[in-house]
């Protein structure tokens, strides 16, 4: 009778099972700062492409009422009397009661709006329009065409009226400006304001001086931020 023998199979030992595990361990560590990297950027650049797009809303929006929303816009139409207060929210919600667009999308921000929330695109009433969540850019109240180009009319992810949060765009911010530039401003580390060159912030008092009125409306320029 012939006899065989079974090869046996060799598994991992303790030590070399607890090697792979630490391996395993580093390279995710080495992965993870440069995935989020890449995701704040993303949501940068996503904040960018929507601000371009509300820009579009801006002109036509202007052309129609001769500055852009605001409380006496909206006291000129019915359709807009609602959408006025204290956050971008109602302000930006003109577009969309006035018929200009039925997205809520192309207002969103990452990051840029104390509630979480993403847009549902209901708009069906006014409460249900922009709500707290789906808007993520501050908007600057009070401004049209023709006012200084380089003035800020959208800006994302805001901290309060001149400071920016630093972290979700990777140390910048988002800003649609009147001549319809989008740009990334470097954010300082000191104090969170934009860095626009030449030694200014994006909300330096010399910057706003010249800042004309909306015709017949001796209103200044103001920051509103979402909800």
């Amino acid at each position: 009778m012939k006899l065989t023998t079974k090869k046996m199979i060799k598994g991992f030992t303790l030590v070399e099972l607890l090697v792979v595990i630490a391996i395993i361990a580093a390279l995710a560590a080495m992965a993870t700062p440069v995935i989020m990297k890449q995701q704040k950027k993303a949501a940068a650049t996503t904040a960018v492409s929507n601000a371009k797009q509300v820009f579009l809303l801006m002109v036509e929006f202007d052309q129609d009422f001769g500055a852009f929303p605001n409380e006496a816009t909206a006291a000129s139409d019915d359709d807009l009397t609602a959408y006025t207060g204290s956050n971008s929210n109602d302000f930006l919600g003109q577009f969309i009661a006035g018929g200009y667009t039925s997205s809520e999308e192309i207002f969103y921000a990452k990051a840029g709006s104390p509630t979480a929330g993403n847009p549902d695109n209901n708009v069906e009433s006014q409460a249900e329009t922009l709500k707290a969540g789906e808007c993520g850019f501050a908007y600057v109240v009070n401004l049209s065409t023709s006012n200084n180009t380089g003035l800020p009319l959208l800006c994302a992810p805001m901290a309060d009226e001149t400071t920016f949060k630093p972290d979700p765009y990777d140390g910048k911010c988002v800003v649609l400006r009147i001549d319809g530039a989008v740009k990334q401003y470097r954010l300082k580390k000191t104090d969170a304001t934009a860095n626009v060159g030449g030694g200014k912030t994006l909300f330096d008092t010399d910057i706003w001086t010249n800042a004309q009125t909306v015709t017949g409306d001796a209103k200044a320029p103001t920051v509103v931020l979402p909800k």
